[in-house]
């Protein structure tokens, strides 16, 4: 019995010891050569692990800083994280110095379990090669009219689903059913699938949905979490639930890329352009088997997933918020939709009032542009991103950034400062987007929603497509309403800007004259 205490009391000892080495590493490598105090560099708000106590609400706390200090340093291990709402640096990160600022491997080490050797993560020769495949593609006639006739589609089957609900006054879910509708549109924009998820047909396609959201979080957490790399050693907590999920997002996605590579050799004597992203990377991919493996492939397929599914109906699902907080707006977009687009039949003819909804129609809707662009300038899809220094730099605002550090431009907290929008900054308004009822653009350095520079988002146009389909569907055939008014809605802490816990709705039918 007392070799059992004394061998118990030696293995906590132990661990103890252990535990307190690691944690006196953790703070010489978060302290040691930061040059605190020091005024050539952004002052320091605290540590990167300081944000777990408010990351519930961590681009709101990010919002309160900056408002006092535009530009701020979280300590890391090993580095700064400086984090900014100034315009010009914004653009000198992201342009002027673009060569010398990269992904780094901090980032990379933290999502590459997700999102691989993908578009977002990657640099160098394989972020050229990518974007110049993905440019080429978006560029196409063949993408556009066939993205066009999918979101039209699927537009058609979002209001025959929403009219289900409010012909039985039920309270719905906007935000899961928007992103059940654009994962079915990337899917057979991107991939040439039917998922069938807004449906409910999909129980797969609803699982694959399920998987890649928490993924999406579970990765993001791994920012704030100084015992990552040992919970994914032992396989316990958050980093056994992403393993698992990423088994399954894995096996779903090789199948898919197994089962496209068969049917095109099936058709290999059929000479058609191609219209869905994946035959086409799948296509390019002989002429370079080696490294356009089905590893390259899954990777390709899982950042076109956070682009086309999660940007566009995390958008929408704020911009129906909007509308629903704004009833005035919500008429002037629904106003402009009866404007512009003309049905002979009666108002339960949905797919000829889809049909109807052209280019030419889209480019002539100019307030819906605006108050999509508004959404989007106080929830941005992507609310912080950044890069990290590979040589020394200064700013332009004066303060130094060590080779190795990250730069941060903070799109959400932007949106919100007074001395870039004005002093109604946190106020919806759309017309401060219009000039003799026009949209006008603003610089990709102030407004960052599609980023800036090279990397500026190749699928921005896309996006806006499907988005503007999307809203005058519903918008032409129903009002929409808070199910409660009271409840306070707000965000969930991950990539991408998700509603946290949803965003219940009710649709009223709208009059048609």
């Amino acid at each position: 019995m007392a070799f059992l205490f004394w061998l118990l009391t030696l293995t906590s000892l132990s661990i103890f010891v252990l535990l307190l080495t690691f944690l006196l590493l953790l703070a010489v490598s978060l302290f040691a050569g930061k040059s605190i105090g020091d005024p050539n560099y952004a002052p320091v708000k605290g540590t990167v692990f300081h944000q777990l106590f408010y990351f519930n609400r961590l681009y709101d706390h990010q919002t309160e800083t900056a408002r006092s200090q535009r530009t701020f340093r979280l300590l890391g291990p090993g580095m700064s994280e400086h984090y900014t709402t100034d315009t010009k640096n914004v653009e000198h990160l992201l342009k002027g110095r673009f060569e010398d600022y990269s992904k780094g491997k901090y980032l990379q080490d933290i999502v590459r379990d997700l999102f691989g050797d993908g578009i977002f993560t990657v640099d160098g020769e394989k972020w050229k090669k990518q974007r110049k495949l993905a440019s080429y593609e978006f560029s196409t006639r063949v993408l556009r009219d066939f993205s066009s006739s999918t979101f039209r589609t699927n537009a058609v089957k979002l209001v025959r689903l929403v009219s289900g609900f409010s012909e039985k006054g039920q309270v719905f879910d906007m935000q899961d059913i928007l992103m059940r509708c654009t994962l079915d549109s990337i899917f057979k924009v991107g991939f040439g699938v039917e998922l069938n998820c807004l449906e409910g047909t999909s129980k797969e396609g609803s699982e694959f949905m399920r998987a890649f959201d928490e993924s999406n979080a579970l990765i993001y957490w791994r920012f704030v979490d100084p015992f990552w790399k040992i919970k994914r050693h032992l396989n316990i907590g958050s980093e056994a639930s992403l393993k698992n999920n990423i088994k399954f997002i894995d096996r779903f996605v090789h199948q898919l890329i197994s089962t496209k590579r068969h049917h095109l050799a099936m058709q290999q004597n059929h000479h058609n352009e191609k219209e869905d992203i994946l035959s086409r990377f799948l296509m390019e991919s002989k002429k370079d088997p080696e490294t356009m493996n089905d590893k390259y492939l899954r990777d390709i397929i899982l950042n076109f997933m956070i682009a086309g599914k999660d940007t566009s109906a995390n958008t929408l699902a704020w911009f129906f918020y909007m509308m629903c907080k704004n009833p005035l707006v919500q008429e002037k977009v629904a106003q402009e939709v009866r404007d512009n687009v003309t049905c002979t039949q009666q108002e339960t003819n949905i797919d000829e009032f889809v049909a109807n909804i052209t280019e030419a129609t889209l480019d002539r809707m100019h307030y819906l542009h605006a108050a999509l662009t508004e959404t989007l300038r106080l929830y941005p899809a992507v609310p912080v991103d950044g890069r990290t220094a590979e040589t020394p730099d200064i700013l332009p605002d004066g303060y130094r950034v060590k080779k190795g550090d990250g730069v941060f431009y903070m799109a959400y907290a932007m949106g919100r400062m007074p001395y870039i929008w004005g002093p109604d900054a946190d106020e919806f308004c759309p017309e401060r987007w219009l000039k003799d009822s026009i949209f006008q653009p603003e610089s990709p350095f102030k407004f960052t929603a599609f980023h800036a520079g090279p990397r500026i988002c190749l699928g921005k146009d896309f996006a806006y497509r499907q988005m503007k389909i999307v809203a005058m569907a519903l918008l032409r055939f129903f009002i929409f309403k808070l199910a409660d008014e009271t409840t306070s809605v707000t965000y969930k802490t991950m990539f991408t800007l998700h509603i946290d816990k949803g965003l219940p709705n009710r649709a009223i039918p709208r009059p048609w004259n």
